[in-house]
């Protein structure tokens, strides 16, 4: 645990509100043109693996933001 604060807070979270989104604008622009003509359950299941997959690299980035480290301590 740390005991000072450290400039890769802010910056954490500056850097995920950014990429979260770019994703979702991507995801937007991209993803409708796609799979607008399948159905709709189809297309609810695609919606909701893109809405959890961004969680995937979430781990090791409060990880890096907690320790400086990308990944966990042994």
């Amino acid at each position: 645990m740390r005991d000072s604060p450290t400039w890769r807070i802010p910056l954490g979270i500056l850097g995920l509100f950014t990429g979260l989104m770019a994703y979702g604008v991507v995801i937007a622009r991209y993803v409708p043109a796609l799979i607008g003509s399948w159905p709709g359950l189809a297309q609810t299941a695609v919606y909701m693996v893109l809405g959890l997959i961004w969680l995937l690299p979430l781990r090791r980035f409060l990880i890096w933001m907690d320790t400086g480290r990308w990944s966990p301590p042994e």
